[in-house]
């Protein structure tokens, strides 16, 4: 019998999609086992932070939140702490996880997340602490369970692994080489999530454009856009993250051609200065960024874009950030995803010497996130008065009375309506335009 029954748990997660899908897998596991989810920390007697190790901040947050948990640990001698995701695979943070933070019992990485149970089994019957980390992914391991965020909608992986090698990103370190699962995996779990009455998938990859799977055939990612299309009762596909240099012109055609892929594409830029983008490793430059915002807007006139921005790269000089304000201008992003620049430890970049002082990095991320919101907001006005198939994911955070929901074009859209319409598709008329969503009535 499983020591695992019966236990609750709680899991913390900083970062991107992929984290968050890797935790809904985390909480499968643990609920097969007979444990069960708690919301809050210290009613659990598992708790496991699942670390991202892009950005400085979430680094932070991740130290201060590990602290918090030797209170729990003094309390509770047989509560057990657990941390895994991408900073596990830097020594140097398990490093100092073990000389400062000793009461974490279990350390684990992105390559073993399948482990994870047999693992805490372990630590309950040797009472010892365990670390498990691989240096990268020997295979894909299928058919794991998954706990859901969302009911009606769904992560699903479709590779795994980065090859760029962004100066500036640990990602590769961190996630390994690529990796692309099979499209028979793919579609079959895509078909199953479909009887369990999803209506939307999401594809993830750290560039979801470079998918390769092999069956009969190699299978290119808009091969994958095209099968998924054809299966019966999904109503909605979307996919990030996606890298401009693999975008193709077959891909930008499946928008056309696939009526359930969603007009709407996160299309990370970066910088908008060919001199920084080169020195950022990104293969490609200003005018091939436009070129591709052109194609996808002459083929999907009305598709909604987003993308990400760091502000404040090595070298990166006035005149540099001027063009990505501008290049910002030129493209009208209905959003954007701004970052300040931060080193990250075993990266190029991080060894250059001519870091941006902080102040002037603060000083130009306000000027472009006000920039970004100011064309957000005029976005949204725009869509006062037009009615919108909405998504309903469920009640809003800040109000119980008012549902939330997506657009196609992945508008954030708030109308009262009752309960029952969660998981369905509905018409709404959109009343007010504000910064960062619509607010609407049902018609």
């Amino acid at each position: 019998m499983s020591r695992l029954k019966g236990k609750k748990y709680n899991i913390i997660t900083f970062g991107c999609q992929m984290n968050e899908h890797d935790s809904e897998t985390i909480a499968g596991m643990l609920t097969e086992r007979g444990c069960t989810e708690v919301l809050d920390r210290r009613d659990s007697d598992i708790t496991i932070i699942n670390t991202c190790s892009i950005r400085e901040n979430a680094d932070k947050r991740f130290f201060g939140t590990l602290g918090q948990l030797k209170k729990i640990k003094e309390k509770n001698p047989d509560y057990v702490a657990c941390v895994c995701g991408c900073m596990m695979q830097q020594q140097h943070i398990i490093d100092t996880i073990k000389a400062k933070y000793p009461w974490v019992d279990i350390i684990f990485g992105t390559h073993n997340i399948h482990r994870f149970p047999e693992l805490l089994e372990n630590v309950y019957s040797e009472r010892q602490k365990v670390m498990e980390v691989l240096p990268d992914r020997e295979e894909i391991v299928e058919g794991l369970p998954a706990k859901r965020l969302f009911k009606h909608k769904s992560f699903v992986n479709i590779m795994y692994g980065c090859n760029n090698f962004c100066t500036y990103c640990i990602v590769p370190y961190t996630r390994g080489r690529e990796k692309s699962r099979k499209p028979e995996d793919i579609l079959e779990e895509v078909r199953k999530l479909v009887a369990d009455d999803v209506k939307e998938v999401t594809l993830l990859g750290q560039n979801v454009n470079s998918y390769r799977g092999i069956s009969d055939k190699e299978w290119d990612f808009a091969d994958l856009i095209y099968a998924l299309n054809d299966i019966e009762g999904l109503e909605r596909i979307r996919f990030m993250t996606s890298h401009p240099k693999d975008l193709s012109d077959k891909l930008i055609q499946a928008f056309v051609d696939c009526e359930k892929l969603c007009n709407y594409i996160h299309l990370p830029v970066q910088a908008g200065s060919s001199r920084v983008l080169k020195r950022m490793n990104r293969k490609y430059d200003r005018e091939k960024y436009l070129e591709l915002v052109r194609k996808l807007r002459e083929a999907v006139p009305g598709i909604t874009m987003s993308t990400d921005i760091i502000v404040g790269f090595p070298g990166e000089t006035e005149e540099d950030f001027e063009e990505t304000l501008s290049l910002v201008k030129e493209v009208g992003y209905d959003s954007a995803f701004t970052f300040l620049y931060s080193v990250r430890k075993g990266t190029p970049a991080a060894e250059y010497e001519d870091q941006i002082p902080e102040d002037i990095k603060h000083e130009r991320f306000n000027r472009l996130v006000d920039l970004i919101n100011e064309g957000s907001a005029a976005k949204n006005a725009a869509y006062v008065g037009r009615i919108e198939k909405v998504l309903v994911e469920g009640m809003s955070k800040k109000n119980d009375e008012t549902l939330t929901g997506r657009t196609e074009g992945f508008k954030l859209v708030d109308f009262e309506g009752p309960k029952e319409l969660i998981g369905s598709t509905v018409d709404v008329e959109i009343i007010e335009g504000k910064t960062f969503s619509l607010t609407g009535k049902l018609v």
